[in-house]
C-alpha cells in the first residue's frame, strides 16, 4: 500500500487552470466516492481551495498513476495540459507535505492561519463520504497534532505579513479596545475589504466607508455592518473617526492638513489614527505634523512587515525540525500497519468461516429444519472450519518432534491455564 499526495498550487499552476481542477465544497462528496471506486484506490480526501487542489490518497501497488488519472478525467482534461503543473509525493514526503500544507509552510502568506481549518473541511467531507480509513484518517489526525505544535511552540503566525491586516494591528496597539472605536475607510478596492474584514472581526463600534462611487462604498459596508457615504461628504464625518485607513486610486491626496486639523480641533484633541495604504499617497504627509495625529504610511508598514517576515521564517526553521520528527513517527507506524498482520489474517479467515456457516445454518431453517438443528450444525462447522488447520500442524508438529511448535501453541492457545473442568477463573 501506498500514500500518494499530488496537486497543484499557485506556486505550480496559473489561476485559469486552479480554477478549472477546483472543487465546489457541495461536488466534493460525489467527487470522493467516485474517486474511492477506482480500482487500486484505498482511500481518498481533497483539499480544494483558491489556491490549491490537492487529492490524498491510499493504493495498492501499481496503481499509483490512478488519482492523477482520474483527476485529468474528472476535469475533462488532457494528460499533457496538467501534468506540467502537477506535483506528486510518495510515502514520507506525501506525509511532509500535508504537513507543511497544514502548518502554513505552502501557503502564498507564509504563516497563514486559514488553511488549517481548511484542511480540517477536507478531512470532515471524506469522513462524511466514508472514503476514509485507519491510514488516511490517522495521518489528518497526526497533521492537526503538528499544526498546533508549531502555532504553540513557535511565532511563525505571531505577526501580521499583510499590509492590510498589519494596518489594524497599529490600529489595536493604539486603541486598546476597538470596540469602542470609529473607524472611516477611504476607498473600496481589495485593500480596504481586506481591512474592513479584519475590523469585523474586532467588531469596531462604528464603521464608515468612503468612496467616489457611492455604489460601491454601499455594497462594502453592507457586507461589513457599515455605513455608506460619497467621498464629498468625507469633511461631514472626519471628525467622527478614531480610525482612518485609506487607499484609492487617486493621484492626488483626499485628505489635506487643514482638513485633519480641522477635525482634530473638533475632537478637542482626541487623538486620531490615520494609515495611508495607497501609492501614490491619498493623505497629505504635512498632516504628520499635527499634534495628536500618528500617521503611517505604506514605507511604515513596510519596514514592520519585513521584521515580522523575518520572524516568521525563523519560526518556519523551528516548524521545519518539528515536522521532520513528526514525519518519522507517522511512518514508523504506517510500516508497522503495512506490514503483514497475523492477526488481522486470522480474523479475516475466521470471519469468512463463519459467514459460510452462518449462511448455511440459515439455508437449513429456510428449509424447515429446527432451530436446533439449525444451532448444532452452526456450533459443529464453526469448531471444525476453525480447529482444522491448528489441529492438523499441531498433530504433524508432534509426530517430528517439534518441540518449539507445541509449546508456543501451548503459551499461544493458554492451554496451561486448562483444567479437567474448564478454563481456570
Amino acid at each position: 500500500m501506498a500514500l500518494i499526495a499530488l496537486g497543484l498550487n499557485h506556486q505550480t499552476a496559473p489561476v485559469a487552470l486552479r480554477e478549472r481542477v477546483a472543487f465546489a465544497a457541495d461536488a466534493t462528496g460525489a467527487a470522493l466516492v467516485a474517486l474511492a471506486a477506482r480500482p487500486g484506490v484505498s482511500e481518498a480526501a481533497i483539499l480544494s481551495t483558491c489556491n490549491r487542489t490537492e487529492l490524498y490518497c491510499t493504493v495498492e501497488a501499481g496503481a499509483e498513476h490512478v488519482p492523477g488519472d482520474w483527476l485529468n478525467q474528472h476535469h475533462n482534461l488532457t494528460r499533457a495540459r496538467i501534468d506540467e503543473f502537477l506535483y506528486r509525493h510518495a510515502d514520507a514526503d506525501a506525509v511532509r507535505h500535508l504537513f507543511r500544507v497544514a502548518t502554513g509552510l505552502e501557503s502564498m502568506v507564509l504563516g497563514e492561519p486559514q488553511i488549517l481549518g481548511q484542511v480540517k473541511d477536507a478531512w470532515t467531507l471524506a469522513r462524511d463520504a466514508h472514503t476514509l480509513k485507519s491510514p488516511l484518517d490517522r495521518l489528518f489526525q497526526n497533521t492537526f497534532s503538528v499544526a498546533k505544535r508549531v502555532r504553540s511552540d513557535t511565532r511563525i503566525g505571531a505577526n501580521p505579513v499583510s499590509v492590510a491586516f498589519t494596518a489594524v494591528r497599529l490600529a489595536e496597539r493604539v486603541f486598546a479596545d476597538l470596540s469602542q472605536a470609529c473607524v472611516l475607510l477611504i476607498g473600496a478596492g481589495e485593500m480596504i475589504e481586506l481591512a474592513a474584514r479584519h475590523l469585523g472581526e474586532t467588531r469596531v463600534r462604528r464603521l464608515i466607508v468612503a468612496n467616489r462611487t457611492l455604489d460601491n462604498a454601499q455594497t462594502l459596508a453592507t457586507r461589513c455592518g457599515g455605513y455608506a457615504i460619497a467621498l464629498a461628504d468625507l469633511e461631514k464625518h472626519l471628525a467622527e473617526a478614531d480610525i482612518v485607513i485609506a487607499s484609492t486610486a487617486s493621484r492626488e491626496p483626499i485628505l489635506q492638513r487643514a482638513q485633519v486639523e480641522a477635525a482634530i480641533a473638533q475632537r478637542r484633541r482626541k487623538p486620531m489614527f490615520l494609515v495611508d495604504i495607497a501609492v501614490p499617497r491619498n493623505i497629505d504627509p504635512a498632516v504628520a505634523e499635527l499634534e495628536d495625529v500618528y500617521l503611517y504610511t505604506i514605507d511604515d508598514l513596510r519596514g514592520i512587515i519585513d521584521d515580522n517576515l523575518r520572524s516568521r521564517r525563523e519560526a518556519a526553521r523551528e516548524a521545519e525540525a518539528m515536522i521532520e520528527l513528526s514525519v518519522e513517527h507517522f511512518m514508523n507506524w504506517w510500516r508497522a500497519h503495512d506490514a503483514h498482520n497475523p492477526v488481522a489474517e486470522l480474523r479475516r479467515s475466521a470471519e469468512l468461516d463463519r459467514d459460510e456457516a452462518l449462511a448455511k445454518a440459515r439455508a437449513m431453517l429456510a428449509r424447515g429444519k429446527s432451530p436446533e438443528d439449525a444451532l448444532a450444525f452452526l456450533a459443529h462447522a464453526l469448531t471444525n472450519k476453525l480447529m482444522h488447520a491448528p489441529s492438523a500442524n499441531l498433530r504433524a508438529a508432534a509426530l517430528r518432534g517439534d518441540e518449539e511448535l507445541l509449546q508456543a501453541a501451548g503459551r499461544l492457545f493458554d492451554l496451561s491455564a486448562q483444567t479437567g473442568s474448564g478454563r481456570e477463573r
